[in-house]
């Protein structure tokens, strides 16, 4: 089933996601919902959050498959780049955001199982994402204030479509 996504300036996209302490039927149903809605929003990532759930939870698949982790931390970073990113939860609004490029993240699977993955260039770019979200941080507040000015306009039109709703 998909969900909506929630979007910018909601304040569900500012809290701190809270530990899923016990994998069961309720969050891997979710999980599946969540990686149905990020396919049909054309998104390659996407966290509890943005579709209005306060947990720890993340879904990417970049093209090799769908990628669930439950209480993602990542555990080391190298390296830096710069890419423009977008987000479902910040529509039409690209920014240049510099990340690791290369991270290992450590998580649970469905399953329960603890897991390790090392990830690199866009799949580690897109997990720093998503763990963003769960920390209740946006691309927006990866960006200097300069260009955070440059974007104003986009960003007061979705506060005003968001009191439309």
């Amino acid at each position: 089933m998909t969900r909506p996504i929630v979007t910018y300036p909601d304040a569900t996209l500012r809290k701190q996601a809270k530990t899923v302490e016990n994998i069961d039927g309720e969050v891997v149903a979710l999980a599946d919902d969540m990686a149905e809605t990020m396919y049909l929003s054309r998104g390659i990532g996407l966290a509890a959050p943005q579709v209005g759930e306060s947990c720890c939870l993340v879904v990417a698949d970049i093209g090799g498959g769908v990628i669930e982790l439950f209480n993602p931390e990542i555990i080391s970073a190298e390296g830096t780049a710069a890419m423009k990113e977008g987000c479902l939860s910040v529509p039409d609004v690209m920014l240049e955001i510099h990340r690791a490029e290369k991270i290992v993240v450590e998580g649970i699977n469905r399953d329960g199982k603890k897991i390790i993955l090392e990830a690199e260039d866009l799949m580690a770019r897109v997990l720093q994402h998503e763990i963003d979200h769960l920390r209740g941080m946006l691309i927006i507040d990866r960006v200097s204030k300069i260009q955070r000015q440059l974007i104003s306009g986009q960003l007061k039109k979705l506060r005003r479509d968001q009191k439309q709703r």
